[in-house]
């Protein structure tokens, strides 16, 4: 029977280098000859997706960590952070000075002080991927997120998320408070490590999009697989019949999954989908 499979993209289908391992393209385009069908199911708005990553060959994407879903190119949900919203979270970090870029499926739009404040922080961020110091030497934003645009109209009515650099933890913890409406998460690579905080739309989640996704297949849960490695995964991992935590994961999603397979630089997705069956 066909499955439907829901990939994470950074650290589960991208490795800490932003490297695709070949075997994860070779293992997708086996799957998908064999059937089945497979999405990206991730916290990157559609600007954000390197074209290599379409170039594998996929059935479509949910994005933003559930704010848009993709079939074969038909939108089938997207839920913005409202006009009003947006305009509060840009006045309420300028007045902060918190750096920040705004995720659009448009382009990610950043503040005029990103670039040089990102610096340190994509840094810190590339050592905890993998990145020798070395490697790191002119490192700028636009080399780590793709769709980086600097000179754009910052107050807008596309916004997916809104991510923007920690000073401290705090700025986190204050970002909840004053936009209760909204989600408030951090991110910043392996380890989960607090980098970045970042607001998007409230009661929205991978799991809420695979759903809907699924009502408009008039597919079955029971079909589902999901793989990912992070705590914001949990609940897409959960959801369906099968969650696959890769290992380099967390440690919370290392503790719920059905499933742990290999480091995301140890071709984990290829051996997870060989000895799920995907393959054959």
């Amino acid at each position: 029977m066909s499955k439907i499979i829901f990939l994470d993209v950074d650290g589960t289908l991208v490795d800490y280098h932003n490297r695709i391992p070949e075997s994860a393209v070779i293992a997708i385009r086996q799957a998908r000859k064999n059937g089945h069908r497979v999405y990206v199911c991730t916290g990157r708005s559609r600007a954000e997706m390197q074209p290599e990553i379409w170039d594998i060959g996929l059935d479509g994407m949910i994005g933003g960590n559930g704010s848009y879903v993709e079939d074969d190119g038909q939108v089938i949900l997207h839920q913005l952070i409202s006009e009003q919203d947006a305009h509060a979270i840009v006045d309420w970090l300028q007045e902060r000075g918190l750096a920040f870029y705004l995720e659009s499926n448009n382009g990610l739009f950043a503040s005029p002080d990103f670039r040089e404040a990102a610096r340190p922080v994509l840094r810190k961020y590339m050592l905890q991927k993998g990145k020798s110091e070395e490697e790191l030497i002119g490192l700028e934003a636009e080399d780590v997120m793709h769709g980086m645009i600097f000179d754009g109209q910052l107050y807008r009515d596309d916004l997916n998320k809104v991510s923007f650099i920690l000073n401290t933890y705090q700025d986190h913890l204050d970002s909840k408070e004053a936009f209760p409406n909204l989600k408030a998460g951090t991110w910043g690579g392996r380890g989960e490590t607090a980098l970045f905080g970042d607001l998007g739309v409230k009661d929205i989640s991978k799991a809420y999009a695979i759903d809907a996704l699924l009502e408009h297949l008039g597919a079955e849960r029971s079909d589902t697989i999901a793989f990912g490695d992070a705590k914001i995964d949990i609940p897409m991992l959960d959801y369906c019949a099968v969650g696959v935590a890769m290992g380099n994961g967390g440690a919370e999603i290392l503790a719920m999954a059905d499933m742990i397979t290999d480091d995301v630089e140890e071709d984990g997705l290829y051996h997870a989908f060989d000895k799920l069956g995907l393959l054959d």
